[in-house]
């Protein structure tokens, strides 16, 4: 099976940009992330000037334009104060944020947006920048979650369900490899989601959580495979609520790492219940792979 699947290499960093606290706090935890991989950072403010064109008077189209670009180059100048070593570019998009962050990723980035809290019950909050893009993205999404100024953890977790999550687990792996962290495999086993459908007695339970300890320690057998240095640990957590697991877990890592769900009968972009749990309520940083980037042949 491994030699079938290429390893993954991380791509070039973008970050959205919009003046918000949550979105300064996104781009300097790009930028770091950007130095980890050696790939330079790109910031990107999505004017949305061409739907405002429709009834906007020029002169407003120029100050939004003139707005964003001094903010790029604000937040430039933040990044470089901190990473001087950095390569950094801007960019000014026509486009809405949505689109604008998925054109200048392309087929290899990544994409970095902030969380839109603002204090009280909104800090739980994601804006709707962030769930769009990470719902509809063809590459991953990372959302800034957490406090800037966290204490790092030296560990990456992977929230896995089977063995066909190898394909982004690849993603975390790399994650972890350029942090020189462990890598961490993180499978809750909810029994409540089986009782009274595929399992009715607790006999064929008690085999089905015996197989998901023996997926999981193949996935990471797989995954040492692609990274031999790497220190990849498994575990397969009990319990009824597995989004409430997985926020506890992302207390106690630096990145949380999942794919996102494939979709039935060609249904469009969303995010199942697990993901959309995590970007609201998560303590650090979340990662979303898709299905198509996690699957497709690699060019390079």
């Amino acid at each position: 099976m491994t030699s079938e699947i290429p390893r993954t290499e991380l791509g070039n960093v973008i970050v959205g940009v919009d003046g918000s606290p949550s979105a300064r706090t996104a781009a300097l935890w790009a930028a770091a992330e950007a130095e980890r991989r050696g790939r330079p950072l790109h910031l990107v403010h999505a004017a949305d000037t061409d739907r405002r064109a429709l009834f906007a008077a020029a002169e407003t189209i120029q100050a939004v334009r003139e707005a964003g670009r001094d903010l790029l180059i604000e937040t430039a100048n933040a990044v470089q104060e901190r990473y001087p070593a950095l390569p950094v570019t801007r960019e000014l998009s026509r486009r809405e944020p949505v689109s604008g962050l998925r054109d200048s990723a392309g087929d290899t980035g990544t994409i970095v947006v902030g969380s839109r809290g603002l204090g009280g019950f909104a800090s739980l909050m994601l804006g709707s920048v962030g769930l769009g893009v990470a719902a509809r993205a063809k590459v991953p999404v990372i959302v800034v979650r957490g406090d800037g100024d966290r204490p790092e953890f030296g560990s990456v977790t992977a929230a896995v369900h089977g063995a066909s999550d190898l394909g982004w687990l690849l993603v975390a792996a790399a994650e972890a490899d350029a942090r020189k962290a462990a890598l961490r495999l993180v499978s809750v086993w909810n029994v409540l989601a089986h009782v009274g459908s595929v399992a009715t007695m607790l006999d064929d339970l008690d085999e089905m959580a015996r197989r998901r300890v023996r997926e999981t320690k193949a996935l990471a057998e797989l995954v040492r495979g692609f990274h031999p240095q790497l220190i990849v640990n498994h575990h397969v957590e009990t319990g009824t609520s597995t989004p409430g697991i997985l926020v506890e877990a992302s207390a106690h890592t630096d990145l949380l790492v999942m794919g996102r769900e494939h979709h039935a009968f060609g249904a469009g972009p969303s995010l199942g219940r697990v993901a959309h749990t995590l970007l609201h309520h998560a303590h650090c940083p979340v990662e979303i792979v898709p299905p198509a980037f996690a699957t497709r042949d690699e060019e390079t």
